[in-house]
């Protein structure tokens, strides 16, 4: 079975559950598609856009592992990992950014343990963190983690999101129709929250490919987008009349 065919049975496979990534990304877009997948597969995830937060972060509930964009606002990726390292030795690092240069590979894996081009893959990513933890972080501190809750675990309280009969509980990441429950992978829910928000719009396939997986160019043969429609499809209508809108030619929206 593929990575991507495990995701999407709704498999949590590795040992490492309760380990904390701190994901530092100053676009949205795409720190909110890491932290749901990496919580999907039961990491604690804590979200920083700047080095500033990273560090305050950092110090308040340290991670045992961090994704790290290169390109930040307030200072680059490369200078934050040595920081973190410095600060925690046993800290694995993942570089994420859109340089593929042979040059910027070679510097960031000097600096920290793996390194990730956008657009990327959200199942490989998963699985390379779990990969880095399981070189750097000994099985008995990740098996089990109990006691006081620290700030990865206090997620703020958003209202759920709703259109129809649909709720997207945007704390938990579950979904329901008609007050049933949707089982949906992170790429599934990411694509669904994303049409949701957008409401009746219809929402073009280059606008879903760039929100959802992060291609900044629309590859002109791509059929992920109308795969994965087709999943959604799948999981809801048997819960109640067709809700996904196809324009073809031009994108999809709810009905």
């Amino acid at each position: 079975m593929t990575a991507n065919e495990a995701a999407h049975e709704g498999a949590h496979p590795g040992t490492h559950e309760g380990a904390t990534v701190l994901v530092v990304e100053d676009e949205e877009s795409i720190a909110d598609v890491l932290s749901i997948a990496l919580r999907y597969h039961r990491f604690r995830v804590m979200t920083a856009r700047t080095v500033r937060e990273a560090l305050a972060l950092t110090e308040r509930a340290g991670p045992d592992a961090a994704l790290l964009d290169v390109m930040l606002p307030d200072g680059d990726g490369r200078a934050l990992g040595r920081e973190l390292r410095a600060r925690r030795p046993d800290l694995a690092l993942v570089f994420v950014t859109a340089r593929d240069a042979p040059a910027e590979i070679v510097g960031a894996l000097g600096l920290g343990d793996d390194y990730i081009t956008k657009p990327f893959n959200i199942d490989e990513v998963v699985a390379r963190v779990r990969a880095v933890l399981r070189r750097t972080l000994p099985h008995a501190r990740t098996s089990s983690r109990g006691g006081t809750p620290t700030a990865a675990d206090v997620l703020p309280q958003r209202p759920p999101l709703r259109y129809g009969d649909l709720e997207l509980d945007e704390t938990t990441y579950s979904v329901h129709r008609a007050g049933r429950t949707v089982e949906l992978t992170p790429t599934e829910y990411a694509l669904l929250r994303f049409l949701v928000r957008n409401g009746g719009r219809i929402v073009p396939k280059d606008q879903l490919l760039r929100h959802v997986w992060q291609y900044e160019h629309t590859p002109a043969e791509s059929t992920v987008v109308e795969t994965y429609i087709s999943y959604l499809r799948r999981k809801l209508e048997p819960l109640g009349p067709p809700v996904i809108t196809t324009r073809r030619g031009v994108g999809y929206g709810l009905a």
